[in-house]
C-alpha cells in the first residue's frame, strides 16, 4: 500500500486479519509530540488507507513512556511569531477529520501519558483502549497554556461525554486515570500494558455501539436551548475561580461551545478561530513560557542521585511530611524525633497521604513499610541522605550536626530544611561542608512543587547534582539558589507579607488586603497566607530577614503570637479557621480601599526580586521567575516577577516605587539592580508576526 513511500515518524504493519497497526515513534525525540512533519506524514497515510480501507486500524506509540505528549510547543511558539497559528490549527483539524471519516473502525491504544493533541487524535478515532498502568493519564490541559483544544477536541468531546463532563475536563485541564476515563465514557476498554494491542484488535473484531444512556446524555446536553441555559451557569462558576481578564481561555471555550451547532464543520471553524485569537494574548505567551520554565527545572535533575535510604530528623509538620513524601516515591525512610508521641502524628498524616495518592492496599502497605519511626536515630548511620528539619534556631541545628557527624556514612549528603538561616553560619558545625547543603521544601509539601537547593561556596558540585537528581526522583522541581538569608522565595515574600501585616495594623481590613492581592493574580491573599504558613513561622523568618532587608516587624504579628495564636494550625490567627478554611469578617460595604494598596503589596516583592537577581541568588532571570512562580504561586499568567517588570516597564514601576517611598518611607526605596539589561522588555508575538 505504501510502496515507494518512506516515513520518518510513523511505522506500519498489517497482520493476517487485515488489521493495520500504525505506530508513532517520532524520530530524534524521547517523546511523541505532534509537529507539522508528524501530521503531514499521518495525512498521507490516511489518504492511502481511505482508498483501500483495511478491516480496522490501531494507532499506538513506539515510545515506552507514553502515547502522545501533545503538540510540539516549540513549533507552536514559532507559529505565533510568524502569525500562522490559524493555518496550523486548520491543518491539524483537517488531518484528524479525515481520520474520523475513515470507513473502517479505528482504535487509539493508549499507554502512559496522553495529553492535548494526543487526546484529540484519540478522540478522532472511533474507539479508545487504555492500559491500567498507573502511568496512564489522559487530559486536555490546554487551558493551562492560555488556550483550549484546537484540533477538534472541544468540538468532539462534548458530543462524546455530554457537555457537563466534557467541559469540566477541559476547563480544569485535569488528567484522568485509565479507570476514570473508562467510567466517564472517554475510554471504551481497559487492558494490561501487555495485552493492549490484543484489546484494541478485539474492538475492531467486535465493534459495539455506545449505550443508549451515553448517547442520550451527549445529545440532550448539547441541544441549543440547553446550551443557552448551561453556558451562563458555567461562566459564573468559572468567574468564581479566575478572572476573565487574567485567564480568558476558559470563558472563550464556554462561548465557543455555546455557539456551536450540530455541524462538526461549523464547530471546528469556531474552535480554530477562537484558539488562534487566544494564542496572541499575553496570558498564552506567559503561560507557555511558564511551561518551558517548568521543563527547564525538570532538566536540572538529570543524572544519578545514588540515594536509597533517607533519614529525617524532626517529625513536625515539615519534617514529617518530607519523610512521607520520600517514602511515597519509593525511598526507605527513617523519621527521628525526641519521643514517639512526636513521631506518631506524622505517621498518621502519612497514612492519609498514601491512601489518597495510592488508593489500593497493595500499593499503600509497601509505602507504609518504607516509612519507619526511629526515636533513637539509628537510621542515620545507614542513610545516603540525612535531612535536618528541626525548628528554626541556629544553635539547635548546629548542636544536632555536631552530635551526629561521627555516625554518618562517608558519602552521605547532609541537608537542612532551614527556610532562612544562611548556610555559611550553619556549616561551621558540619564536619564535611562539601557534603552539606539546603533542601528547602514548602508547606504543604504534598502540594507545593518547588524545592530550593541551597548552595554555598564550599559545596561539592557533584553533591549539588545528586541533590538536584534526588528532587526530580521525588517529583519536585529543583531550583539552585545561593545560601544567603532567605534564599530566593522567602526573601521576595517577606517584604510582601510584612507590608500586608503593616497595612492590617493601620486598620485596612484583612479581606480587603487579600482581595487586592488576588485581583493582581496571587492565588491567595497575604493575610490568609501568613495564617496558612503559621504566624510563628512567619515571625521567625521575618525576624531573621528583617535586619538583612532593613525592614521592621509590624506590631500585629508579635501581639497575636504573644497571645498564643499561630494561625491555621491552631484555628486562630489573623482569621478564625474552621475545617481548614478561614472565616473572614465582612468588610463594611462603605469602606473604600486606598488607591495604592495593590502597589504597596506587590511592588516590594518586585523590588526584592530585582535585588535577588542583582545579588546572584539565582543564575538568571528565568530561574528567578520559575522559583517565585512555583514557590509562591505568583500570578502565572504574568510570567513571573521579572517578566511582569518587562511587560509593565522599568520606568513605570520605579516611578511608582519612588512615589510610595515619598509617602511611606525608605522601605520602598529602590533596591539595586533596576538597571539590569535582563529587565528590558521582550518582543511579544502577535497575529501580524
Amino acid at each position: 500500500m505504501f510502496e515507494g513511500l518512506r516515513f520518518q515518524h510513523w511505522h506500519s504493519e498489517c497482520d493476517q486479519e487485515d488489521i493495520f497497526i500504525l505506530t508513532l515513534d517520532r524520530l530524534g525525540s524521547a517523546v511523541n509530540a505532534l509537529s507539522r512533519a508528524v501530521l503531514d506524514e499521518l495525512a498521507t497515510i490516511i489518504e492511502r488507507l481511505a482508498i483501500e480501507p483495511p478491516k480496522g486500524i490501531v494507532i499506538r506509540s513506539g515510545k515506552s513512556a507514553g502515547f502522545i505528549a501533545g503538540a510540539d510547543l516549540k513549533e507552536f511558539e514559532a507559529l505565533k511569531k510568524s502569525g500562522t497559528v490559524l493555518d496550523a490549527l486548520e491543518n491539524g483539524q483537517r488531518v484528524f477529520e479525515k481520520l474520523a471519516r475513515l470507513p473502517c473502525p479505528t482504535v487509539a491504544a493508549i499507554h502512559g501519558y496522553c495529553m492535548g493533541g494526543g487526546t484529540e487524535l484519540a478522540l478522532a478515532c472511533r474507539y479508545r483502549v487504555a492500559s491500567r498502568d498507573p502511568s496512564t493519564r489522559i487530559a486536555l490541559p490546554e487551558v493551562k497554556l492560555g488556550i483550549f483544544p484546537g484540533w477538534g477536541g472541544s468540538a468532539r468531546l462534548p458530543r462524546l461525554l455530554g457537555a457537563p463532563a466534557a467541559l469540566e475536563m477541559m476547563l480544569t485541564g485535569r488528567n484522568l486515570s485509565a479507570a476514570n476515563a473508562k467510567a466517564m465514557g472517554l475510554v471504551d476498554a481497559l487492558a494490561s500494558p501487555e495485552s493492549l494491542l490484543d484489546a484494541a484488535k478485539q474492538l475492531i473484531r467486535h465493534p459495539h455501539a455506545r449505550s443508549l444512556a451515553q448517547r442520550a446524555t451527549a445529545w440532550a446536553t448539547n441541544l441549543w436551548p440547553v446550551r443557552q441555559i448551561l453556558a451562563p451557569i458555567l461562566v459564573k462558576q468559572t468567574a468564581a475561580k479566575v478572572r476573565k481578564e487574567h485567564y480568558p481561555a476558559p470563558f472563550a471555550l464556554i462561548e465557543t461551545w455555546q455557539r456551536g451547532s450540530a455541524d462538526i464543520r461549523q464547530r471546528l471553524t469556531l474552535e480554530a478561530r477562537a484558539v488562534a485569537k487566544l494564542a496572541t494574548t499575553p496570558t498564552a505567551h506567559n503561560l507557555i513560557r511558564v511551561f518551558f520554565l517548568q521543563e527547564r527545572l525538570k532538566s536540572l535533575g538529570s543524572g544519578e542521585h545514588g540515594i536509597r535510604r533517607v533519614h529525617v530528623v524532626g517529625a513536625g509538620v515539615m519534617g514529617g511530611d518530607i519523610a512521607a513524601w520520600c517514602a511515597l516515591h519509593g525511598f526507605e525512610v527513617t523519621l527521628q524525633d525526641r519521643e514517639m508521641k512526636f513521631v506518631q502524628p506524622a505517621l498518621d498524616r502519612a497514612k492519609k497521604l498514601f491512601a489518597k495518592r495510592l488508593k489500593t492496599p497493595d500499593r499503600i502497605d509497601p509505602a507504609l513499610a518504607r516509612l519507619q519511626p526511629d526515636v533513637e536515630g539509628h537510621g542515620a548511620a545507614d542513610a545516603d541522605l540525612v535531612i535536618e528539619a528541626v525548628f528554626e534556631n541556629l544553635d539547635a541545628k548546629q548542636t544536632l550536626y555536631r552530635a551526629t557527624k561521627s555516625t554518618l556514612k562517608s558519602d552521605a549528603l547532609i541537608a537542612t530544611n532551614t527556610s532562612s538561616i544562611p548556610l555559611v553560619q550553619l556549616r561551621t558545625a558540619v564536619q564535611q561542608p562539601a557534603r552539606f547543603l539546603g533542601l528547602h521544601y514548602f508547606n504543604p509539601v504534598a502540594l507545593m512543587p518547588l524545592v530550593e537547593v541551597v548552595c554555598h561556596d564550599q559545596l561539592d558540585s557533584a553533591v549539588e547534582k545528586r541533590a538536584l537528581a534526588f528532587c526530580k526522583a521525588i517529583n519536585k522541581l529543583p531550583v539552585p539558589v545561593a545560601g544567603t538569608p532567605g534564599f530566593l522565595v522567602n526573601r521576595v515574600l517577606v517584604p510582601y507579607l510584612l507590608e500586608a501585616a503593616r497595612a492590617l495594623s493601620e486598620g485596612i481590613p484583612g479581606p480587603v488586603i487579600d482581595k487586592a492581592a488576588k485581583k493582581f493574580g496571587m492565588p491567595m491573599g497575604p493575610i490568609e497566607l501568613i495564617d496558612t504558613v503559621g504566624l510563628d513561622v512567619a515571625a521567625a523568618v521575618g525576624a531573621e530577614l528583617a535586619p538583612f532587608l532593613n525592614l521592621d516587624i509590624p506590631p500585629g504579628l508579635s501581639t497575636l503570637i504573644d497571645g498564643g495564636k499561630r494561625g491555621k494550625k491552631d484555628g486562630q490567627g489573623f482569621y478564625t479557621w474552621e475545617n481548614g478554611k478561614p472565616k473572614k469578617p465582612k468588610a463594611d460595604p462603605r469602606y473604600v480601599a486606598p488607591d495604592d494598596l495593590q502597589d504597596r503589596l506587590i511592588l516590594p516583592l518586585l523590588n526584592e526580586a530585582v535585588a535577588c537577581l542583582h545579588d546572584k541568588v539565582v543564575d538568571n532571570a528565568d530561574l528567578l521567575d520559575a522559583g517565585v512562580i512555583f514557590g509562591t504561586g505568583f500570578a502565572p499568567f504574568r510570567g513571573g516577577p521579572i517578566q511582569h517588570i518587562r511587560d509593565t516597564g522599568v520606568d513605570v514601576l520605579t516611578a511608582r516605587l519612588d512615589a510610595l517611598a515619598q509617602k511611606y518611607g525608605a522601605r520602598f526605596a529602590l533596591r539595586p539592580g533596576w538597571d539590569d539589561p535582563a529587565l528590558k522588555p521582550t518582543l511579544l508575538p502577535n497575529a501580524d508576526g
